[in-house]
């Protein structure tokens, strides 16, 4: 069972940030990205564009199983956050397309130029380590089946 004080946390932090680096595989490939994102907190999904002539896009498009992180670059420890996830990536098509990529290039208005597709990054687990509730605070949330 998730906790909802969990879920606000986690909530918050992938809203107040924009770019998550992703590791996709497949037959034996292996390759990592980092996207800009927007998130869609009720789904639990975060979208971005990427080509599919991508390493990584050609990956997901044979493996959508993805894991990767959301995380700033701070220089004290004290105020080390971050999110590590597993989930699944696939291309949107007809109205969710066109609902999340006027989401993304409202964020991102450069984008409206871009013909890419755009993904939905499902999240299904999410572990967040965030120093600013106390040093190695561990938060966590899973989709439920």
């Amino acid at each position: 069972m998730n906790d909802p004080e969990d879920l606000k946390i986690i909530s918050r932090y992938l809203s107040k940030n924009h770019v998550l680096a992703l590791c996709a595989h497949a037959d034996g490939d292996i390759w990592s990205a980092t996207c800009f994102y927007v998130t869609d907190i009720e789904r639990m999904c975060l979208y971005f564009m990427t080509e599919l002539k991508t390493r990584h896009g050609s990956l997901m498009q044979r493996n959508s199983h993805v894991v990767g992180t959301v995380a700033k670059q701070p220089k004290t420890v004290a105020l080390i956050q971050g999110i590590q996830y597993s989930g699944s990536a696939t291309i949107l098509e007809g109205e969710e397309d066109a609902a999340a990529r006027a989401r993304y290039c409202k964020q991102f208005p450069v984008a409206i130029a871009m013909k890419a597709p755009v993904w939905a990054l499902r999240l299904d687990e999410i572990k967040m380590t965030d120093n600013t509730l106390g040093f190695g605070k561990k938060v966590f949330w899973q989709r439920e089946t």
